[in-house]
């Protein structure tokens, strides 16, 4: 292994590399280090996990100019994190190198401001790759976490931000005792901390005491969503995953989109219907139906999505542009999908609507129903779909031309 190696991803995580404005070329830029850290894995593993090190150092310092208030970097960083940890952990070198990267990693951790690379404390005992390792640094982070403990019972606020890495190495060092013991210290316990706890008992064998530890926890203070994925988690360790599921599956997941929310808890149930697991996800979202057309209409559950788009409201330039994609695919699916479209818009759904979008969706409908040879009933069925005394309704009537009043 060269620690020279000449990294191209180097030049571009120079200390404050990117300005407000930088979160778009940062990600690109960190996108670009991954994936040429990823190569190296391939060839020279113990390389690729020097290089892992090396970008988690300098990633902090690059981009804490920018504008983070969207998320966008926040989410991209922690991808970064768990796409490194791994190859760090596996690397092929030897203890005292590791030891090394471990200092290079804790330093910047305690310079990560704001907090980009903080998740990487909850994997310290993986880092580690050896359970002596781990309980090495368990000894050293161990008295720092007492005394804080110790100051919190005296009613001083105190806090390190070494805890985690704390927990992470007593629980991969196998201590169990030690890291209940220095938990059960703290007199206002975090559901955070606790966690570890619960992974500790879960170890053990009490997986049930572990859940009812985490169920405990529950308060308007803390995230049901962040609770049901650490107890989803233990049943899923335990080779529960049916009780996982019908449990936490859907309310453990939320993801930046529904489809995306329901790739997610496709993929870690590969054993569950993925018929069952939509509509458990649209029978979660009572009311808001229509919410789930496009995952169902991406899935090719086609009378599915009309079914929800029919239920409860969709936006109706959604249902448009679905409508436009499937004239010549699906043109029956088409054709309803644009009626509905219209239906919608006639009682007032969707914003910032246009003259245009209300032609597109009589064109889309006029288009699939001459494919299916329907055009003698799809103008009425227009009519059908616009009628109503509303605003909405006179003014959709208006831009059709089947309304001629004022």
């Amino acid at each position: 292994m060269t620690a020279s190696h000449a990294w191209a991803f180097r030049a571009s995580f120079r200390r404050n590399a990117f300005g407000w404005r930088g979160t778009r070329k940062a990600i690109e830029r960190l996108n670009e280090a991954v994936g040429e850290i990823e190569r190296m894995a391939r060839t020279d593993p113990a390389l690729a996990g020097e290089g892992a090190v090396l970008l988690l150092e300098k990633l902090s310092p690059a981009v804490t100019q920018i504008d983070s208030s969207s998320g966008a970097l926040g989410n991209a960083t922690h991808g970064v994190v768990e796409k490194m940890v791994p190859l760090i952990a596996a690397a092929p070198v030897p203890r005292r190198v590791r030891e090394k990267w471990l200092e290079r990693l804790l330093d910047a951790i305690q310079e990560d401001d704001p907090p980009y690379i903080e998740s990487l404390g909850e994997q310290w005992g993986a880092l580690c790759a050896d359970p002596s390792l781990a309980s090495h640094w368990a000894d050293q982070l161990l008295p720092l976490m007492q005394h804080v403990m110790a100051d919190r019972r005296k009613g001083t606020y105190a806090y390190a931000k070494s805890g985690t890495l704390c927990y992470s190495a007593l629980f991969h060092a196998g201590r169990f005792d030690d890291l209940l013991a220095v938990l059960a210290l703290d007199p206002k316990p975090y559901w955070h901390d606790q966690q570890w706890a619960a992974k500790a008992l879960a170890a053990r064998g009490d997986v049930d005491g572990a859940i009812d530890l985490m169920e405990g926890l529950r308060s308007r203070h803390v995230p049901d969503i962040a609770l049901s994925a650490v107890a989803e988690q233990l049943l899923l360790d335990a080779g529960r995953d049916d009780e996982a599921y019908a449990r936490y599956g859907i309310q453990a997941t939320s993801a930046n989109t529904n489809i995306a929310t329901f790739r997610a808890i496709a993929k870690r149930y590969p054993g569950i219907e993925p018929s069952r697991i939509l509509a458990d996800l649209i029978a979660s979202t009572p009311g808001e139906e229509g919410k789930w057309f496009a995952t169902a209409k991406t899935l090719k559950q086609y009378n599915l999505a009309l079914a929800l788009a029919r239920r409860a409201p969709v936006d109706p330039k959604t249902l448009v542009r679905a409508a436009r994609d499937h004239v010549k695919t699906q043109p029956a699916f088409a054709l309803e999908v644009a009626l509905t479209a219209l239906y919608w818009m006639a009682r007032g759904e969707g914003y910032e609507l246009t003259g245009a979008d209300v032609g597109a969706a009589r064109d889309h409908a006029v288009a699939s129903a001459g494919t299916l040879g329907h055009e003698a009933l799809v103008t009425e069925r227009i009519a059908g779909n616009v009628a109503g005394d509303g605003h909405a309704a006179r003014w959709l009537r208006q831009c059709l031309g089947l309304d001629t009043d004022p």
